[in-house]
């Protein structure tokens, strides 16, 4: 990843302090999603370094990263898989519990969304302590998901949670790094 690039998107970011409560700088990707040239710029560099390999399904995490998700799953020629809140899908699920900073939650996809032994690349647009992306990880492969990676626009490196993502043996691919939570 470029500096440049870095810099860039960087530059696109909104940040909102105290946000969703004091103490937290909120990343908001709204901005960069509104400019046309800088939603393409993000996912063409989101996209790059899976161009050549076969992946055969992008996992969106709730909600951002449906919108990703399914711009690189467009560009890949790859299925898309929603990876949601518990309650939201219609069909049979599997799920999985998870930490949250204050409590446990849940997420779910159908259990039919991927056949084993299919590439998945997992979507978000922010890695932050990776609770979320490693529970999707963990509930994608007790379905058969081979997770190739794990690729997200922002990076908050303090709270380690691509580090914990990289020890379940998944690449991470990260766009911009901020300091802070």
């Amino acid at each position: 990843m470029g500096e440049l690039m870095s810099d860039y998107l960087r530059s696109i970011i909104r940040n909102i302090p105290d946000y969703p409560k004091p103490g937290i700088m909120f990343r908001d990707i709204t901005t960069l999603l509104n400019d046309a040239r800088s939603f393409r710029r993000a996912i063409d560099e989101l996209v790059h370094p899976y161009a050549g390999m076969k992946i055969d399904k992008i996992a969106g995490i709730e909600a951002r990263g449906f919108i990703l998700g399914g711009a690189i799953a467009h560009q890949l020629s790859a299925g898309f898989v929603p990876v949601r809140k518990k309650g939201k899908l219609p069909h049979a699920t599997v799920s999985i519990a998870y930490s949250l900073e204050y409590g446990v939650d849940e997420m779910e996809v159908h259990k039919d969304s991927i056949v084993a032994g299919e590439r998945i690349l997992l979507v978000d647009d922010l890695i932050a302590t990776g609770g979320t992306a490693c529970a999707a990880a963990k509930l994608l492969r007790s379905i058969g998901a081979d997770i190739v990676a794990a690729c997200f626009i922002i990076d908050l490196p303090e709270l380690e949670g691509a580090a914990k993502l990289r020890a379940l043996d998944i690449p991470v691919r990260t766009l911009v790094e901020f300091e802070g939570h």
